[in-house]
């Protein structure tokens, strides 16, 4: 579950190394989970990168912590809570998605699945 204020690891090679969340979108339960977009400000970043450090932006939570429930039964927790970048057109703002990402991405966001290095 990732609560507004939340840190959270950036999953993608757009610069930026860690994000807070700001806001949940598109959801009245107040928090959000895998395959939920958010809004996120940059708070740390390499020199020069594509994200810089306090500019906000849409990101999509790819990992988190907090157990997921499938239908089939199975349970799948992550090591860490990670997010994927997007620009305004919600596409992936790096070209590259770093670790393994959950399944439930592959309804709305078939691009970050290609870009992705393993699906679980």
């Amino acid at each position: 579950m990732i609560y507004p204020q939340t840190r959270l690891q950036v999953a993608d090679n757009s610069g930026a190394k860690s994000v807070m969340c700001i806001k949940v979108m598109g959801t009245t339960r107040g928090y959000g989970s895998v395959g939920d977009v958010i809004r996120v400000t940059v708070k740390s970043a390499i020199p020069r990168a594509k994200a810089a450090k306090g500019s906000m932006y849409l990101a999509v939570i790819v990992r988190t912590k907090s157990s997921i429930q499938r239908v089939n039964g199975v349970s799948v927790k992550f090591h860490n809570n990670a997010v994927v970048l997007l620009n305004e057109n919600r596409t992936p703002l790096g070209t590259r998605v770093f670790g393994a990402i959950a399944r439930e991405i592959r309804e709305d966001f078939l691009k970050i699945v290609s870009l992705a290095q393993e699906v679980i």
